[in-house]
């Protein structure tokens, strides 16, 4: 089957492109073939006088390129390769005298944005599917289709860094002002205002440049001195843990220095050095996980819902609403009060206004979305929910009795749902009646931003609920993973013993900015002592109260009072303006040094980097192979996926499983002996990791 499927529309060629056998359409080598033969074609023909380039795949232009067919490559040459010929054809294509026009409607990222880029003319639907971007620096590679050259000069220097060192999407909007794409239209209307433009000529291009960019694009000295403190900036945020984003820079200043066929040569052979590197090799692994995570096992059994109840209108109460009814979902938010619903719709309102100031969003989008929401008190009011999402405090007692509440008033195929970080679900449902209905949906804090979405299952949860659970999850944008019950479940058990060592290394003398940097330093995006500034002390005190607290004492983790003392203190972290760190300003920021009496004192001990990230990683990374051993866990993919998408474990590192596979069972089982006889038993390896390193096995065969 032909990947490009071309009309006629009298002197206008139409190439509509539809990738066989799939939903999106990708870069390819037979996409490759195919456009070398459709540009012969429309270059010979003296009949055409342009063509349009369109999808025929629901809001999908170009999704990218293959990365599998890239990360199964046996050498970075054939990635080299893979980009000269791209870049070979995509300036041909560019140079063509003929016009070609890119309607773009839906995901336009990656390789195909290079190769809307190399058209003549862009026009874009205003639909909020339609997005824009260069994300490569996400998977640890470059743009290896012109994207490095081809950007600077149609938006400028400044911009076009902004877009390929963080990966961000564009919309429409945004993208027409800096001139990415040339003009906005309504869907309907794409694919005709396309043929009139390749049809009757390409219009001027009216792209205003501010002076400051002009100035700082004028020169190889401004230019030099632009990418030198873009350089300082990425290494400063990346800790020098990654390498493409220093390549991109070295390719674009090439480019727009010695010109652009030197710029493309210096593209292809920068994309197929970062092909090579183990932290692309990780990270498109990454990437590949989270499409596996959209496979929902029980999807036969799960039902669709299109509405839900929403207990409690509290911070979390109101991101699980606004990432519903952005979906399309209708949401009954219930509390106690008005007062607290109006709180929450106005803390929604003023997420979707930002959108809309962005241009994200129209509106009249943002109204659409609002009058999603239903405000109520009474409890009866959310008797014909499908499923049934409560938020309020972590207290068992509380929620056991808020399960019977809404069975009392909702139907026997109502499935409730807690928002639990801690509380074994199995407890929640212990007096219910209808224990099979219960699941636990665990979301990262902040709703609309944080990715993951922890699903927590019970033997007697069907799979009718657990099928649509998921598909919930899914539809509110998460990547979902499925784990048994047990205290903490997976990600707050490995959290805690993770927190739980970063403070006994303070009673050990350490330094609270050491601690962080040496963890920042590995590839978290902040330190342990930072986070638990961020959840909130009294909350991982809470935590450390419960189950957690029993299971983690019989394997030689103590549990600290120390927390539960500042926690009672009012030293709750951020949200109190003081806990390790006192929060002055927007983002400023200082050491609570009166935080080291909790701790002995202020005489601090230095503690080497290495040791530091020892001590505080490698427990973290054998908690999460006990709960693979437990059975919390059902595959390392979720393990990996619950600790880079939900508590910020070094993408590059691939997570807690990969890491272990990349440094060989053996020689963390190594690691953990040696810490063992230093520090005691809470070192002792699990079970299983001694038994993969005995029969020299990896979890990702």
């Amino acid at each position: 089957m032909a990947y490009c499927d071309i009309e006629r529309h009298d002197d206008v060629v139409v190439v509509w492109l539809d990738e066989p056998k799939s939903t999106v359409n990708t870069l390819s080598m037979d996409m490759l073939d195919e456009f070398e033969a459709m540009i012969d074609d429309i270059e010979k023909d003296n009949d055409v006088k342009g063509a349009v380039l369109i999808s025929r795949k629901k809001d999908v232009f170009i999704a990218g390129a293959d990365v599998k067919a890239l990360l199964e490559m046996e050498s970075g040459e054939q990635a080299t390769e893979l980009s000269r010929r791209g870049n070979a054809l995509l300036s041909r294509m560019a140079n063509l005298k003929k016009p070609i026009i890119a309607a773009i409607h839906g995901a336009c990222l990656g390789g195909g944005n290079e190769v809307a880029m190399a058209c003549h003319y862009r026009i874009a639907t205003d639909h909020p599917k339609t997005i824009l971007g260069q994300p490569e620096v996400k998977l640890g590679l470059l743009p290896g289709g012109g994207g490095t050259q081809r950007l600077p000069r149609l938006v400028g220097l400044t911009k076009a860094l902004d877009i390929l060192l963080t990966g961000k999407n564009i919309y429409p909007y945004p993208a027409k002002k800096m001139g990415l794409i040339d003009e906005i239209i309504h869907p309907p209307g794409l694919l005709q205002a396309a043929i009139a433009v390749a049809r009757d000529g390409v219009p001027e291009r009216d792209v205003k440049r501010s002076t400051m960019d002009k100035v700082l694009e004028s020169t190889s000295f401004t230019r030099d001195y632009v990418t030198k403190k873009a350089l300082e900036t990425v290494e400063r945020k990346t800790r020098g843990n990654y390498p493409a984003p220093k390549k991109i820079l070295e390719c674009v200043s090439i480019g727009l220095d010695e010109g652009l066929e030197k710029g493309l040569e210096a593209e292809s052979k920068g994309f197929g050095e970062l092909q090579e590197t183990p932290e692309c090799k990780q990270l498109i692994g990454l990437f590949l996980a989270t499409q596996e995570a959209k496979h929902n096992p029980f999807e036969k059994k799960a039902k669709d819902v299109s509405s839900l109840a929403m207990l409690g209108a509290g911070f979390m109460g109101a991101g699980i609403t606004e990432v519903s009814i952005t979906k399309g979902i209708e949401v009954t938010l219930r509390d106690l009060n008005m007062e607290g619903v109006g709180r929450a719709k106005q803390t929604i309102w003023k997420n979707l206004q930002s959108k809309v100031k962005k241009r994200a969003l129209s509106s009249f989008q943002s109204d659409v979305i609002m009058s999603r929401i239903e405000g109520v008190t009474d409890l009866e009011q959310i008797k014909g929910a499908d499923i049934v999402v409560e938020a309020v405090f972590e207290d068992i007692d509380l929620k056991k009795r808020i399960v019977a509440e809404v069975e009392s008033v909702c139907g026997r195929s109502t499935i409730f749902a807690s928002n639990t970080s801690s509380l074994p679900i199995g407890e929640i449902a212990a007096d219910a009646k209808y224990p099979q209905n219960i699941i636990g949906m665990h979301y990262f804090s902040p709703v609309p931003k944080m990715p993951l979405l922890e699903i927590i299952v019970t033997d007697k949860t069907t799979q009718a609920v657990k099928g649509t659970a998921i598909k919930l999850g899914q539809r509110q944008g998460k990547v979902v993973i499925v784990v048994n019950d047990g205290p903490g479940f997976y990600t707050t058990r490995v959290l805690t013993a993770l927190t739980n060592e970063a403070i006994q290394m303070l009673a050990e003398g350490a330094r609270i900015e050491d601690v962080d940097n040496a963890m920042k330093d590995f590839g978290f995006p902040v330190g342990p002592i930072t986070l638990m500034d961020e959840v909130g002390i009294d909350v991982g005190a809470h935590i450390a109260r419960g189950a957690l607290a029993d299971m983690f004492r019989a394997r030689g983790i103590e549990d600290n009072s120390v927390i539960q003392d500042i926690a009672k203190a009012g030293l709750h972290g951020r949200k109190t303006g003081k806990g390790f760190y006192t929060y002055g300003k927007g983002k400023s920021k200082s050491i609570n040094t009166d935080m080291y009496k909790y701790f002995g004192g202020e005489d601090r001990k230095d503690f080497d980097k290495k040791t530091i990230q020892d001590r505080v990683g490698l427990i973290f990374v054998n908690e999460a192979v006990r709960c693979l051993e437990e059975n919390i866990l059902t595959s390392a993919l979720d393990g990996d996926l619950g600790a880079v998408m939900g508590l910020g474990y070094p993408p590059f590192r691939g997570g807690p499983f990969r890491f272990i596979d990349s440094e060989g069972a053996q020689t963390i089982v190594d690691k953990l002996k040696a810490l063992e006889e230093v520090h005691g038993v809470r070192f002792q390896a699990s079970k299983l990791l001694v038994t993969m390193a005995k029969e020299n096995r990896s979890f990702y065969d």
